[in-house]
């Protein structure tokens, strides 16, 4: 299995020997394979727990002290899971936990924890007892009656899975993240009454907003939309979309209408504009909201970046902010539909698992197996 990234790379957290700040199509990450690899992503850096016949270890890709590097992190040797912030990385032992400042001259050991093994096999930010924030105090307890399998950490709010497929969350609720039908913060956890009675097998938490596929691998978002991330209506998008055809619309309209270019032009603004007028835009959507991805009868996974979302139906589509082309479309405009990345579709590569950073897309993929026909999307 390989990891592939697109996106933001102004430090070189996906091609270390090329820095360009912008990846609009899959490339391989040449340190992160293997089945039992893991990867996390911050804004300007990416960490991937790579498995070798001594050992695992963290390495670390991006900005590091100062300027663009990659670097393993010797403190890191047999551990078990690992995820990255703008200053520090966390990495888990079987007994223990520990977060580390890896910003400075030398690592170091800014918290730590012993742990017993719960039974369970729960990732980062999850840890007995509670969970790990990349900040001071580090370590914030939870009501052991929640029972989480899985937590999914925002900018400002979290969201979490409980094993009964109950989803809680709290945190601000500025942007509609928590999913409460209101704009109001939450302080303690509290259940998305919308979903109740509807069984959820994985969550995702973006800068503003937030996502949940059920069991039946159906998708629900709700948030903040403003770039298409929900997979809405968005104005912003539409405005961008015109944007674009502004210099198409002025050159056929100069053949056409020789001497009047400028009143053409705006005469087609104006139409597209008012066009659109009566369209309904939805910038916050405080319920969770079921989105529909045409000719896909099932999510697998779900993951949510700054403001774009991925999903994982075996191929992978994107949708959102892809300024950076964080999209993996091959260009660097936004969209409010899901779209295939026909990157994989058209290598016969199966996906796996998908993560997202802040601005940037990592995805685990596989060659389809011959006898395999079970791509989701239809030409």
């Amino acid at each position: 299995m390989n990891w592939f990234g697109f996106g933001f790379n102004g430090f070189g957290q996906i091609i270390a020997a090329d820095v360009k700040c912008k990846v609009s199509t899959p490339v391989l990450l040449s340190d992160a394979r293997g089945s039992d690899c893991r990867v996390s992503g911050s804004w300007s850096s990416r960490a991937a727990v790579i498995h070798t016949d001594s050992g695992s270890r963290v390495c670390v890709s991006g900005f590091l002290r100062g300027s663009s590097g990659q670097v393993c992190v010797p403190e890191s040797e047999g551990c078990t899971d690992a995820s990255i912030s703008e200053r520090h990385v966390t990495v888990s032992f079987t007994r223990r936990v520990e977060c580390w400042e890896i910003q400075q001259a030398q690592n170091r050991l800014v918290w730590s924890r012993e742990q017993e093994s719960s039974g369970q096999d729960v990732a980062l930010p999850l840890v007995p007892g509670g969970y790990v924030v990349p900040r001071p105090p580090f370590f914030r307890p939870l009501c052991a009656k929640l029972c989480a399998v899985s937590l999914a950490l925002g900018t400002e709010h979290a969201v979490l899975l409980t094993a009964s497929g109950t989803v809680f969350t709290w945190g601000s609720g500025s942007h509609g993240q928590l999913g409460h039908g209101h704009l109001t913060s939450q302080e303690e956890a509290q259940v998305v009454e919308a979903l109740w009675g509807v069984q959820i097998a994985a969550v995702s938490a973006g800068g503003w907003h937030s996502a949940s596929v059920s069991a039946g691998g159906d998708l629900y978002m709700w948030g903040w939309n403003e770039s298409g991330q929900l997979g809405l209506p968005s104005q912003s998008v539409e405005e961008e979309k015109l944007r674009a055809r502004r210099p198409g619309d002025a050159l056929v309209l100069a053949d056409v209408h020789k001497g009047s270019n400028d009143l053409c032009v705006d005469l087609a603004v104006n139409q597209a504009e008012e066009k659109n007028k009566d369209d309904v835009f939805i910038s916050i959507q405080a319920f969770p909201a079921l989105v529909d991805i045409p000719q896909v009868s099932e999510i697998i996974r779900v993951a949510c970046g700054s403001r774009h979302t991925a999903a994982v139906t075996g191929d992978l589509y994107t949708w959102g902010w892809g300024s950076y082309g964080q999209l993996g479309h091959d260009t660097e405009r936004s969209t409010d539909e899901p779209a295939l990345v026909k990157y994989f579709h058209s290598h016969d590569m199966r996906v796996r698992d998908v993560v997202c950073g802040l601005w940037n897309t990592y995805v685990s993929a596989v060659p389809e197996e011959p006898s395999s026909h079970k791509h989701t999307h239809t030409e």
